[in-house]
């Protein structure tokens, strides 16, 4: 049974559920060796503190404001490409966040499970298949959509009311998504977070291993 009247759950992915945080940034600071280690530093931190922002946003303010480039579809595609093939496996192999797997198989039948993510999203969908947890989630979300607009969508889907639906995040994106649909959100906090915004009022976590009782909480309030 449900122990709250929390209806349904928004993740994000990586650094949420999958350990994958840092596979995105090592896959960043390859691809900008190339250009001397400076650049390479400066793309890392502008990624570990922009965490949920589509690739192609990436790609394309970094172009501009280090090269002053203005990146063509094709060159931006082929970038997206090139990040696909240095990541996607290893975000597939990549360990769970302690308790996320647990959390998700033993309560998918009590609350609508939905994912919210930066990822482009026939990757992610890719991941999660791959990963064979796609089964346990009402729908699946990713760039180019944002965030905010996917909470949106997400809401209307079944009507949720403010205090029936949360947000488990790690990122700027996700408080901000949170924030501007206001529903409330959890944050879970690794060695790579790295946010920007007000968060000393959130709830926050280190793992998914009691996130029952969080929710009981948030759920009660």
């Amino acid at each position: 049974m449900r122990p709250n009247k929390i209806k349904a759950i928004i993740f994000d992915f990586d650094g949420v559920i999958a350990e994958s945080v840092n596979v995105k940034t090592e896959a960043f600071s390859k691809m900008y060796a190339k250009y001397g280690s400076d650049i390479a530093k400066k793309v890392v931190e502008h990624h570990l503190s922009h965490g949920g922002i589509s690739r192609f946003e990436k790609f394309k303010f970094y172009h501009k404001e280090y090269f002053g480039i203005e990146l063509t579809n094709q060159q931006l595609q082929k970038l997206a490409n090139q990040f696909s093939e240095l990541v996607v496996q290893k975000v597939i192999a990549a360990p769970y966040v302690p308790g996320a797997l647990e959390f998700i198989q033993n309560n998918y039948k009590y609350y609508d499970l939905f994912i919210s993510s930066g990822t482009p999203e026939d990757e992610i969908i890719e991941i999660m298949t791959e990963k064979k947890i796609d089964i346990y989630f009402n729908s699946i979300h990713g760039s180019p959509g944002e965030k905010t607009d996917h909470v949106k969508n997400i809401i209307s889907q079944k009507d949720y009311g403010k205090d029936e639906i949360i947000f488990i995040g790690d990122a700027d994106t996700d408080i901000l998504a949170a924030k501007e649909n206001d529903i409330p959100i959890v944050l879970r906090v690794h060695p790579y977070s790295n946010c920007n915004c007000d968060y000393n009022n959130l709830i926050k976590i280190e793992n998914l291993i009691n996130l029952v009782d969080v929710l009981t909480i948030s759920g009660n309030n």
